[in-house]
């Protein structure tokens, strides 16, 4: 007999709700969105986040419920996700699950968001363990072991900003709309057919710029985008007074994504390098290909998918990337997240307390300046 359980995302911007079978078919996935909300901001404003959640929440479950054709009743479980995030929001999602879940006497399952996103991978492309995940979203950058559910080893993070909020960062900068992640991968690829309708190549404008590369020279796995970040500033600055027109633009977003491309072949083909002197021996016992999953919204982005495909290439490892769809927050990988875990009997009591800071590996040592990223 089939099980089901019903997820709930609210950590940052998004409202998800999604109901997931247990082998992985997806009964409903429901998104609402807050661009609109945020939009005039440049960034998410956690009081409004957390008002929208409330707002959209209940209508959410019930076209889930709905569309699924399930009674509360033919559930197995209720996950939510508690942390990390942005409290509010993290705190609507969360008793949300927990009122559905003492009403109807179903086991409530406490998912991290981070997790979550880790475990798309098994969700869409039924992942074996171990494999090596390099997290990025708006809030982490992380590069991590996936050894067992819930069991996970950091070996990289980013001393400052994360990957995603160094996109959205730059695009405000340069004028674009929040969220600016899509927007710069437009004028990239833009600037890549304008070169190829006039007979350059691309790659010829990166010396001009000269973006920096940040911490390629250290022998470690973490990350720092802000230098990157105050170079773009410098040379916005220096188009002051004026208007950054189209092909400059273009030229900007270019070279940005190639900088960050250098930063993680740099730093993902380190820890292949580890990943496979530490595992090697127990996937070639099992018959398991090494593999890299790529997880969190910034996952989604098309340059740094093909730089990591020619990357995992060149190493003899196979590039999981899920779905666009599945890449940024939503309720589908809360409900898988929370399968994995009730199918391993990790059930949790209804006074799990919600959490702002929720480390994957809290047994990771910490690195100055990382903060609240580690």
């Amino acid at each position: 007999m089939s099980k089901y359980v019903l997820g709930i995302e609210s950590s940052c911007d998004d409202t998800g709700v999604a109901i997931i079978r247990d082998d992985g078919h997806i009964m409903a996935n429901f998104i609402s969105s807050q661009f609109d909300e945020h939009e005039e901001f440049g960034g998410v404003v956690p009081e409004i986040a957390a008002r929208a959640h409330l707002e959209h929440m209940d209508r959410l479950i019930h076209a889930a419920m709905k569309k699924s054709g399930l009674a509360y009743g033919d559930l197995s479980a209720i996950a939510a996700t508690c942390g990390p995030g942005l409290i509010g929001g993290v705190m609507v999602g969360m008793m949300a699950g927990k009122a559905i879940a003492a009403a109807h006497q179903l086991p409530f399952i406490a998912v991290n968001h981070l997790e979550a996103h880790l475990l798309t991978a098994r969700l869409s492309d039924d992942a074996p363990m171990p494999y090596l995940c390099l997290l990025v979203s708006g809030g982490h950058s992380q590069l991590l072991i996936a050894e067992d559910i819930g069991t996970y080893k950091r070996i990289g993070t980013t001393l400052d900003d994360a990957l995603g909020e160094a996109f959205d960062k730059t695009a405000k900068m340069m004028g674009l709309p929040y969220p600016g992640g899509p927007h710069l991968q437009k004028l990239a690829e833009d600037y890549i057919a304008r070169c190829t309708d006039e007979g350059r190549r691309p790659e010829d404008i990166i010396a001009a710029y000269n973006l920096p590369h940040p911490l390629v020279r250290h022998q470690n796995m973490d990350f720092s985008f802000s230098g990157l970040k105050t170079a773009m500033r410098n040379h916005i600055d220096k188009i002051a007074g004026q208007e950054i027109n189209p092909h400059q633009a273009q030229e900007l977003a270019y070279c940005f994504h190639q900088a960050i491309i250098g930063v993680l072949n740099n730093k993902v083909g380190r820890a292949i390098a580890y990943y496979k002197t530490q595992y090697g021996e127990a996937l070639k016992a099992n018959n398991i290909k090494p593999s890299l999953v790529i997880a969190g919204g910034v996952a989604a982005n098309r340059f740094i998918r093909a730089a990591l495909e020619d990357l995992t290439q060149g190493h003899e490892m196979s590039l999981i990337a899920p779905p666009i769809q599945l890449c940024s927050d939503n309720g589908a990988m809360i409900a898988w997240a929370g399968w994995e875990r009730f199918n391993r009997g990790m059930i949790d009591e209804l006074d799990f307390a919600a959490r702002p800071r929720w480390p994957l590996d809290p047994t990771a040592e910490k690195r100055i300046g990382a903060g609240v990223k580690a």
